[in-house]
C-alpha cells in the first residue's frame, strides 16, 4: 500500500516537472516559466484522466456481479491516484499565481502582490474545487479502500470513468489562455466538453441507481429508499458540484455560440466606436467559471 502511494507521489509531480522542463528547454518551444507551468498542469490532469478512465473501464467490464465481484486494480488505482489530488491543489495554485503575475501588468491594483495574499485569493476563488480535492483525499479515499470491504468494485470503476470529460476541459482552458476562443477547434472542443461532462458526470449517479435497481430487481424510483442513507447522502454531495459546474459549462457554451453569431453580424454591418467596444466585450466564458468582474483565472 505504501509503495503504491509513494509511486503516485513521485509520478504526478515528476511528470509535471518533466513536462515543464521540456517545454522550457526544447529549442523549438522555449516557453516561459508561467506558460510551461500552466500547460504542464493541464497535461498531468489529462494523463490522470486517461489512466483513471482506462482503469475504470477495465474494472467495470470485468465485473459480472456488480456487488460481489472484485478487481485488484480498484484499490490499487485509488491509492495510486490519491497523491494526484494533493499535488493538483498545489498545481492549481501555481497556475493561479502565474496568471496573476501576467495580469498584474494590466490590473496591478487587483492582483495580489505577495504569495500569502495570492494564496488567500486562490482559496476564496477556487474554494469549491479545493474542497472537492480535500474531500476526495480525506473521505472518499478511506471509504473506498477501508469501509467498502471489497464490495461494489463495478460502481467504483464507473466513477473512475467520470474523468473522461477532463481532457476536453483542459484543452478548452489552454485555448482560452492563448486567445483561441474563436477558432473551430475551440467550438468543437466546447461541444465535446458539454456532451462528455453531461454523460460522464451528470448522468453518472442516476445510472448507478439504475444499475443497482436492475441488479436487485427494484424499480428505479424506489432505489433511493432501498439503499443505506449514507449512500444517498454521499451521492447527493458528490453530484451537487457536478450540477453546478455543468450549469457554468452550459452558460459558457451559450455565450460562446451566441457571442460568435453576434460578432459575425457586427462584422457585416457598419463599424462604429460603440460597436467595436461591444464586440471586444464579448468574451466566451470559461466552462467552469461564472461571469465575474474579476479576470477569468480558473485553473482546473
Amino acid at each position: 500500500m505504501l509503495t503504491i502511494l509513494a509511486a503516485g507521489s513521485v509520478f504526478f509531480p515528476g511528470l509535471f516537472l518533466l513536462s515543464k522542463q521540456c517545454l522550457k528547454s526544447i529549442p523549438a518551444l522555449r516557453w516561459s516559466e508561467g506558460d510551461a507551468v500552466i500547460v504542464s498542469a493541464r497535461l498531468v490532469s489529462s494523463v490522470q484522466a486517461v489512466m483513471a478512465s482506462s482503469a475504470g473501464y477495465i474494472i467495470a467490464s470485468s465485473c459480472d456481479d456488480i456487488i460481489e465481484d472484485q478487481h485488484w486494480l480498484t484499490s490499487t488505482y485509488i491509492m495510486f491516484a490519491v497523491p494526484y489530488f494533493v499535488y493538483d491543489i498545489y498545481a492549481m495554485f501555481m497556475c493561479y499565481w502565474y496568471k496573476l503575475r501576467v495580469k498584474g501588468h494590466e490590473e496591478a491594483s487587483a492582483a495580489p502582490q505577495h504569495m500569502a495574499s495570492a494564496l488567500t485569493s486562490y482559496l476564496r476563488r477556487e474554494f469549491l474545487m479545493v474542497l472537492h480535492h480535500v474531500v476526495m483525499v480525506t473521505v472518499c479515499f478511506p471509504v473506498s479502500v477501508f469501509v467498502r470491504q471489497g464490495k461494489g468494485d463495478y460502481f467504483q470503476g464507473i466513477m473512475f470513468m467520470a474523468e473522461l470529460s477532463t481532457p476536453s476541459v483542459c484543452l478548452g482552458k489552454i485555448l482560452i489562455q492563448y486567445k483561441k476562443q474563436h477558432t473551430l477547434l475551440h467550438k468543437v472542443n466546447g461541444a465535446l466538453m458539454l456532451i462528455t461532462f453531461f454523460i460522464c458526470r451528470v448522468l453518472l449517479f442516476p445510472y448507478l441507481y439504475y444499475a443497482y435497481g436492475r441488479y436487485a430487481s427494484i424499480p428505479f424510483h424506489l432505489v433511493p429508499l432501498s439503499v443505506p442513507w449514507h449512500c444517498n447522502l454521499g451521492a447527493a454531495l458528490l453530484m451537487a458540484p457536478q450540477l453546478y459546474w455543468f450549469s457554468l459549462i452550459c452558460r459558457g457554451a451559450l455565450r460562446l455560440f451566441t457571442g460568435s453569431s453576434r460578432s459575425q453580424r457586427r462584422r457585416t454591418g457598419p463599424t462604429t466606436d460603440g460597436g467595436v467596444a461591444a464586440a471586444a466585450a464579448l468574451q466566451p466564458a470559461n466552462g467552469y467559471r461564472a461571469p465575474s468582474t474579476e479576470p477569468d483565472l480558473a485553473t482546473h
